[in-house]
């Protein structure tokens, strides 16, 4: 069965918002890491990834997937198999955002909400 794994948000202070995460509601710091247009600060409920986004520019086309300004930017499903997965997405018509031979594959839920799917796993860091 699939189950969510992670949450993304997309934050105005990547700082200020993971001292409130740790600090103020205990959840556990598992990492910060960079590409080439956004910042990331993950964190761990023991259960949950949560990871904190600051994008360089509003203007990039991952950026505004999901809206402008601070948001939930997508949630992450794990599943045991990618590919019958993504056959099952497309079957229900969902628009596929990323490269669906590759995790994690984004897409358009049915209603607009942007969700990813990832292998089971993926982001158990800091929950062991």
């Amino acid at each position: 069965m699939a189950r969510i794994a992670h949450i993304a948000v997309k934050v105005e202070d990547i700082e200020q918002s993971a001292q409130f995460y740790e600090k103020a509601l205990g959840f556990v710091p598992t990492g910060k890491s960079r590409s080439e247009n956004r910042a990331r600060g993950s964190f761990s409920d023991g259960e949950i990834n949560l990871t904190l986004l600051r994008y360089d520019s509003e203007d990039t086309a991952l950026a505004q997937v999901s809206g402008r300004g601070s948001c939930i930017h997508h949630f992450a499903i794990e599943v045991d198999d990618m590919a019958k997965y993504v056959e099952q997405i497309r079957a229900f018509g969902c628009e596929i955002l990323s490269d669906p031979n590759k995790a994690p594959v984004k897409f358009h839920a049915p209603g607009g909400t942007v969700a990813e799917i990832v292998p089971v796993g993926r982001y158990r860091k800091g929950m062991e």
